[in-house]
């Protein structure tokens, strides 16, 4: 028997005569952050709309703890929504817009001020109760909006592109809060992101989306460091991607021999799995951006275009240098999708 609490069976989206999603099928387990990744237009919006309710499947099935809510009312099926916009009334207090739906659904008053006082302070804004959101930070807004969809009890959160309005600093803010109420409450949250970053930090599981189909569903450590395909593994970092031809390496330029065999149909290397300064090959240096802790090249190969990282300490190359670089066998990944 499935423990999925939910399950998007064989679900087909579409808008007018266009499918958008052709066959999903994902089971999410209860308490379980799952992110929907990918790039716009791939469908992971499109999929969390119609588990919300606010667009009619084409075909398939959705359940929810276990009820087919496919033809359900959005208001009938126990769903929070935190939008990238927040969403929030400018003209109502933090408690207030907090407590706007419990007043819609004509809640006892003692059961509202309970139930607002205790999830603005687990979200932290206990001391902000009486304060507008013009009157809050970017964070603060977040979280207030992400408290007023708590407040109603919902049995799946989610959440759409939640952090993008905010800076570096926030975000981090931001997922560190989304984890913690999420472990302390034990809420079933789907997170809508492009953000590769965000899922691997945020999610239990991810489902990497392209052209409204899943390229893999696994655990960020599974997307991450073991991708089945070239879409997914150039979505994770391996920016050096080449077919493989019995002993040729083969890029959008031309080839290159290599002393290794590969097996697989593709050949992928980080940036920082490529040897720079040492190496059989040798490539113009195009591009240079310091990082921080490391220094990020763009070479110009026979093969194309190489992306390289080194540690910021290594002897600096410029522009115009031409330099030594191999891609060695042992720091290369194979991909058979």
């Amino acid at each position: 028997m499935s423990d999925a609490y939910v399950s998007l069976q064989n679900l087909s989206l579409a808008y007018g005569s266009s499918i958008v999603v052709p066959e999903l099928n994902i089971d999410i387990r209860k308490g379980e952050l799952i992110a929907l990744l990918g790039p716009s237009g791939c469908g992971k919006t499109t999929t969390m709309r119609a588990i919300a309710g606010l667009m009619t499947p084409h075909s398939g099935k959705i359940t929810i703890d276990g009820v087919d809510v496919t033809r359900m009312p959005a208001n009938k099926r126990g769903i929070g929504l935190v939008f990238q916009s927040y969403a929030l009334f400018p003209h109502l207090t933090a408690f207030e817009n907090a407590a706007f739906g419990l007043r819609l659904q004509k809640r006892p008053a003692a059961e509202i001020e309970e139930r607002v006082t205790h999830w603005l302070a687990t979200v932290d804004l206990a001391h902000l109760a009486d304060r507008k959101p013009a009157e809050m930070s970017g964070g603060q807004q977040q979280r207030l909006s992400l408290a007023r969809s708590l407040v109603m009890e919902p049995k799946v959160l989610l959440l759409d592109e939640p952090l993008s309005n905010l800076d570096a600093r926030l975000r981090l803010e931001m997922r560190t809060e989304l984890q913690r109420v999420q472990r302390d409450t034990g809420i079933t949250m789907v997170f809508v992101t492009h953000d590769q970053a965000e899922a691997l930090a945020l999610a239990d599981r991810i489902v990497l989306m392209k052209d409204g189909v899943i390229e893999q569903l696994g655990t960020p450590d599974e997307l991450y460091n073991a991708p089945r395909t070239v879409f997914g593994a150039d979505f994770f970092g391996f920016e050096n991607i080449f077919e493989v031809a019995g002993r040729d390496l083969i890029g959008a330029k031309g080839k290159m021999p290599v002393a290794f065999g590969a097996t697989a149909r593709h050949m992928a290397w980080r940036p920082g799995a490529v040897s720079v300064g040492s190496g059989p090959w040798e490539g113009v240096v195009t591009g240079v951006a310091f990082a921080g802790e490391k220094r990020e090249y763009v070479l110009d190969t026979d093969l194309g275009q190489i992306k390289a990282a080194t540690d910021a300490s290594e002897p600096a190359y410029q522009i115009g240098d031409v330099v030594p670089f191999g891609l060695p066998e042992a720091t290369g990944f194979p991909i058979s999708g």
